[in-house]
């Protein structure tokens, strides 16, 4: 038994719209993927935020990306533990299925996720800490980056555990056996990335630098 509407009018009606438009002018790409396939070259994983928009920032096509989507683009650490990983379930097919040849952890501004982690770890948001939170739980992959950001001045704290998401997410992603071989055979390369969506910035973090710096 389920509870589920038709979709809203304005829904039915931009589809509609793109299938007599974007689909009808391209009608044979499509058909091409949908019988050979997919083979992106890269998969991004990025915020769930509606105002990261992946795919305009970076002008791609179909097919062209692999996205998943969480709270605060988060990569939890490696646990083969028999249980649900929807993040590392995605990370395992673009790495073992699909060969991408670019993993990008794509992090944002005004992060509301990493906002409420800040809240959680500084004693400031109680509903988070309650074990029955999904939100904060899933949050907790974070609380290392608050460790390292919490003695910062406060105002630069929020700011900081933003890129620490990013950080975090690297680091773990090394953790899976499949990534850390795929990165030191050369065959894929990490990349980690925040976008100002205020102004459109984006800066991708240099290890040579040990900073992030702008594209």
């Amino acid at each position: 038994m389920h509870n589920a509407k038709p979709l809203p009018h304005y829904l039915v009606s931009r589809y509609n719209g793109w299938r007599a438009t974007t689909f009808a002018e391209n009608r044979a790409w499509y058909h091409r993927l949908a019988e050979d396939g997919q083979r992106p070259r890269a998969m991004v994983i990025s915020c769930c935020d509606s105002r990261v928009h992946v795919t305009s920032i970076f002008g791609a096509d179909t097919g062209e990306f692999f996205i998943h989507r969480n709270i605060a683009n988060l990569v939890p650490p490696y646990s083969p533990d028999g249980l649900q990983h929807g993040t590392s379930a995605a990370v395992e097919y673009a790495v073992k299925a699909l060969k991408v040849a670019h993993l990008i952890v794509m992090g944002h501004t005004k992060c509301g996720g990493v906002a409420g982690c800040h809240a959680m770890c500084s004693g400031h948001a109680p509903d988070l800490e309650d074990e029955s939170s999904f939100v904060g739980r899933w949050m907790d992959i974070l609380r290392p980056g608050y460790d390292r950001v919490n003695t910062l001045p406060e105002d630069e704290q929020v700011p900081a555990l933003e890129r620490e998401a990013v950080m975090v997410s690297l680091e773990n992603l090394m953790g899976f056996p499949f990534v850390r071989e795929a990165v030191e055979s050369s065959q894929m390369t990490l990349h980690g990335l925040i976008h100002d969506i205020g102004d459109g910035t984006l800066f991708q973090y240099d290890g040579g630098e040990g900073k992030f710096v702008r594209v």
